[in-house]
């Protein structure tokens, strides 16, 4: 089960859909425990995360800022480096 939702507001290009859904099942999973629900649970689960991902997206929409939009690569370029001192190169000697 993943435990970062990555933020979604402010970047250029704006968030997809597939984005946004996706941010709404890791929600949905945390707060419910369940990575895949029971047949008993799926209908009420994947309402939860249909109702989640509109609301993101409503909330990603009204949002204002006067900063400048920030760079997918640059973001991803700077957790790389994050990971990288914080769990070493990862190659064993």
């Amino acid at each position: 089960m993943c435990r970062n939702i990555k933020t979604l507001f402010n970047f250029d290009p704006t968030a997809t859909d597939d984005e946004i859904y996706a941010a709404s099942l890791q929600y949905v999973r945390k707060v419910s425990g369940f990575s895949k629900p029971s047949k008993i649970n799926e209908e009420s689960f994947h309402k939860a995360v249909e109702e989640v991902t509109f609301i993101t997206r409503n909330l990603l929409n009204s949002l204002q800022t006067s900063a400048e939009p920030r760079n997918r690569e640059v973001e991803a370029e700077q957790a790389r480096a994050r990971n990288a001192k914080r769990f070493g190169t990862g190659q064993i000697s």
